[in-house]
């Protein structure tokens, strides 16, 4: 009997101590070309290659309104609160003011709100919040909800996200994510490599956490 006690401990052990992960809505490795539901705005296709493992997009001179190269997809309808999640890498040192990387919110095909790696005076930092960032790599984490997003950051080798900002990100019509950079140097190619590309569920009870 004892043993048989023992045996049904340590089988129900396991349910309690690991976390489930959070149900996958979308996901892209970067292994292939960027296919449905994925579309170019203004696309370079000299500008753009698959290499080292991910998507690396040539940072060209321009700013939100011209950036070339900017891969779209629709975004999920907020019914409940999701992130979208990616990996960012500075492949060559970023040099010029503002030169940036990251996730684009579009509303109506116009950029409303960006969560980015940025080049400012000198140093990285993750806009919004302007939190210090000098690695090269770093994940990117944004997590919308009916009207609000939070955005988040991690860098290499963190298991935990840590919050920038947060704030109102109103809903509207023909919502897009976009993945993109852009204030390039213009006698330069500086490539930015994406990876790790998701969309998850988040959880009501894991967003209340972010208040």
């Amino acid at each position: 009997m004892k043993t048989l006690v023992l045996f049904l401990a340590l089988a129900v052990v396991p349910a309690f101590v690991s976390a489930a992960e959070p149900r996958v809505l979308a996901e892209d490795p970067f292994q292939a070309k960027p296919a449905v539901p994925w579309s170019w705005l203004r696309e370079n296709p000299a500008a753009w290659r698959l290499h080292g493992g991910g998507l690396e997009i040539c940072v060209e001179p321009g700013v939100a309104g011209t950036v070339k190269n900017a891969l779209l997809r629709p975004a999920p309808a907020r019914k409940t609160p999701y992130a979208v999640e990616v990996s960012v890498t500075f492949t060559a040192e970023p040099t010029n003011q503002f030169e940036q990387a990251g996730i684009t919110w579009y509303r109506g095909g116009q950029p409303v709100f960006k969560l980015v790696h940025e080049h400012i005076d000198g140093k990285e930092y993750i806009i919004p919040g302007r939190a210090p960032a000098p690695e090269r790599t770093v994940d990117l984490r944004l997590i919308v909800s009916a009207d609000k997003f939070t955005a988040q950051f991690r860098t290499e080798g963190q298991a935990e996200y840590r919050d920038a900002a947060a704030g109102p990100l109103p809903p509207g019509s023909d919502e897009q994510i976009s993945l993109q950079c852009y204030n390039g140097p213009a006698g330069a190619q500086h490539w930015i490599r994406f990876t790790k590309f998701r969309l998850v569920e988040v959880a009501e009870a894991d967003l209340s956490k972010q208040k």
